[in-house]
Order: structure tokens, then sequence, then C-alpha cells
């Protein structure tokens, strides 16, 4: 067994990886909070799927995985899934999760699997914007939502401005 697999959870605290999962086992999202070689990864992936995809919808949202815990909870056709610490509290992750998909849902107003798949990068940035390092660092919504809108804006100017500098430099040929 590889050493990366037993030590899944390398710091006492935090979340080590959060994954967005289909009904249909495809990953629609992958964060690790944790440093590990590809390999390793993907056999969480591979297990971590399985094992969620297995549960009965009645089950408890928590199980065990090596020597870590998966916390999970099913929006809609997405399994939002964490791997934590033993010492770290199931229940605070569970509203984690919920946190994130709230934000979510403000942003996209009521986010669906599509969402995530076409505006994937814009799902990672609201994550980045929650969690650091494993950690909720923002707990505010408005000031997650505020701080996408931002950058958002930002991106628009900048966008505009490509797009303005191309089609003044076609005029100046012309």
């Amino acid at each position: 067994m590889h050493v990366a697999l037993q030590k899944l959870h390398e710091r006492p605290n935090g979340i080590s990886f959060l994954l967005l999962i289909s009904r249909q086992g495809r990953v629609r999202l992958a964060k690790w909070y944790t440093t590990m070689s590809t390999r390793n990864k993907n056999k969480i992936i591979k297990d971590v799927t399985q094992l969620v995809l297995a549960r009965r919808t009645r089950m408890c949202n928590f199980l065990e995985y090596k020597d870590s815990k998966v916390v999970y909870r099913r929006y809609a056709s997405l399994f939002f899934v964490t791997g934590i610490g033993h010492s770290d509290n199931e229940l605070i992750t569970l509203e984690v999760i919920h946190r994130y998909v709230e934000v979510l849902d403000r942003y996209f107003g009521n986010v669906c699997e599509l969402d995530l798949i076409f505006n994937f990068q814009k799902a990672y940035s609201i994550l980045d914007e929650l969690i650091i390092a494993g950690e909720m660092q923002e707990s505010s919504k408005k000031s997650v939502l505020r701080a996408v809108g931002q950058s958002d804006s930002i991106e628009e100017a900048e966008t505009s401005e490509d797009s303005l500098a191309r089609l003044s430099s076609g005029h100046a040929r012309g």
C-alpha cells in the first residue's frame, strides 16, 4: 500500500479534497488541499466514487476511508464529497459543503450540473474564495459573491479593452 494513501490526511485538521461527482460517476470538479501524486488522486477518486455511489439515500453521510473520513451530500444530480481527518467535525464539514452550494445557487441562480460543466472556472474561483488550504476562510455569502463579482467586472473590462483594441487596429489597417 502506498504511503500517500495510508496517510491521506497529512495535517490534523481541514479538508483534504473536495470532489463534485455526478450520479454517473463523472468528476465535475476536483480540488486537492494536500499534495499527492496523480496516481494516488486517481485511486482516491475511484475508491470514494464507488463508496459514495453505492450508498442508499437514507444512509449516513459520513464514512470511513483509509485513515480519514469522507463526508458527502447529494444535491440534485451531484454529490459533493470531502475528505477530512478523524478529528474533524463532520457536521461542520456538511455546513461548509452547504455554504458552497448556497453561494453557487446565488451566483448561477439555481445552479445545475450544466452550469458547473460550462463554467467550471467560476465554480473553482467561488470555491477558492470560500476555502483556502482546506479551511473555510470566508463564511459570508455576500463577501464571496462581492469578490467574485469584482473579478467578473475586471475580466469584462479587460475583454472589452481587448475587443476595442482589435477593432481600432483593424480600422487603422483599412
